[in-house]
């Protein structure tokens, strides 16, 4: 545990507890029942890596994909994985703001506040989104018995098959064809990185990139908390006005929006990419794909409720739902023009990822890296 004058700064075990008793039930399933959605999870995910893998020649013939192991889990086990990413992606800032506390005004409220409530917050956030979320390809936390990863990348596929079993009873969709559908989409991300060495490194780079330009000042994190406080509950000072914006955008440097914007197009381009082979895969495998995407677009759409609406801009997930739309725009657009083997010149270095504004305009990114190469 990093801690500040004695004082936790996360106190991560009460996080993933705090998460684990506040998160939502499961659909009522019988045993049997919730032994063969893993079973069939299992096997569509490892039946969507050769649909994924050819229809994206990202890997090329006689090149094996890592060994990924597939985790099948009930949302407690999400929330685990994703405590044991944060507290490695964060430990570094976390530092730094031990080192800062002694001699940093303020310091003083901020280790009094302590670990606990910071663990109990964050617990909070999770076990909100952990009733939502069908599946991730996790490479940041380290490797463990409970936790097993791929060599080298340390990567592992999870499904959450509560949230899945949910989704595909409340959209009333068949069950088969949903659980292989969400599987490409997953298993499309497993190859993108797999597939592109580079490409965690490179995230984990711009990640601890904006960490490092965080105010570490307490009393500076406290007035930015402060103000995003005020824009949610619509306490802004007179004259000022909202701008809709995220409370992860509201807590930021300047240079951190640089850094988020080139984030925000890499996120682009991955959720768009796998919608985009989701779809591309889908009519082949998948008999009611037309069905299963209008019922799940107007579900991305619509939201389950004014609350978590609210929840959904506070946390800055209608940008990623924004991010699905315009990435796929982009790839659709990008291999119209150029070809499947075109776009994936994309994944030659950081320097050929698109930038945000080139998701908004794919043929800027044609010619900056087709004409300027072929020339």
């Amino acid at each position: 545990m990093t801690s500040i004058g004695g004082a936790e700064m996360v106190d991560w075990n009460l996080a993933a507890a705090t998460a684990t008793r506040l998160v939502r039930p499961g659909p009522e399933v019988s045993r049997d029942e919730a032994r063969a959605v893993v079973a069939e999870l299992r096997r569509h995910a490892r039946a969507s890596e050769e649909h994924v893998r050819e229809f994206t020649r990202m890997i090329p013939d006689g090149h094996e994909p890592e060994d990924t192991p597939i985790l099948v889990v009930d949302r407690a086990g999400w929330v685990r994985a994703n405590v044991a990413g944060f507290r490695e992606l964060l430990k570094p800032l976390l530092d730094k703001m031990q080192e800062r506390r002694s001699s940093t005004a303020g310091g003083a409220m901020l280790g009094a506040v302590g670990g606990k409530v910071t663990g109990v917050e964050l617990g909070m956030l999770l076990s909100f989104l952990a009733s939502r979320v069908l599946g991730q390809y996790e490479t940041f936390a380290p490797v463990t018995r409970d936790l097993p990863g791929a060599p080298g990348s340390g990567g592992r596929l999870l499904l959450v098959a509560p949230n899945i079993v949910h989704v595909e009873r409340e959209m009333e969709v068949d069950p088969h064809d949903f659980r292989l559908w969400v599987c490409l989409h997953e298993e499309t991300h497993r190859t993108q990185f797999t597939a592109v060495p580079w490409l965690r490194d490179h995230l984990e780079g711009e990640i601890q990139s904006f960490l490092a330009e965080t105010d570490v000042d307490p009393m500076t994190v406290l007035e930015r908390m402060r103000e995003a406080a005020q824009s949610l509950a619509g306490g802004r000072p007179e004259g000022e006005q909202d701008e809709g914006r995220s409370l992860v955008e509201i807590v930021q440097t300047p240079e951190q929006r640089e850094i988020l914007g080139r984030l925000t197009a890499v996120m682009s381009l991955l959720e768009g990419h796998a919608d985009f082979v989701m779809d591309g895969v889908g009519p082949q495998v998948v008999p009611s794909v037309a069905e299963i995407r209008e019922k799940f677009q107007q579900r991305r759409a619509r939201g389950a409720s004014r609350l978590d609406m609210a929840l959904r801009r506070l946390l800055g997930l209608d940008a990623k739902l924004r991010q699905y739309r315009d990435g796929e725009r982009f790839v659709r657009a990008v291999v119209g023009e150029v070809g499947m083997e075109g776009f994936n010149r994309v994944w030659t270095s950081p320097n050929t990822l698109p930038t945000k504004a080139e998701i908004a305009k794919p043929a800027d990114w044609v010619a900056r890296v087709h004409r300027k190469a072929d020339s």
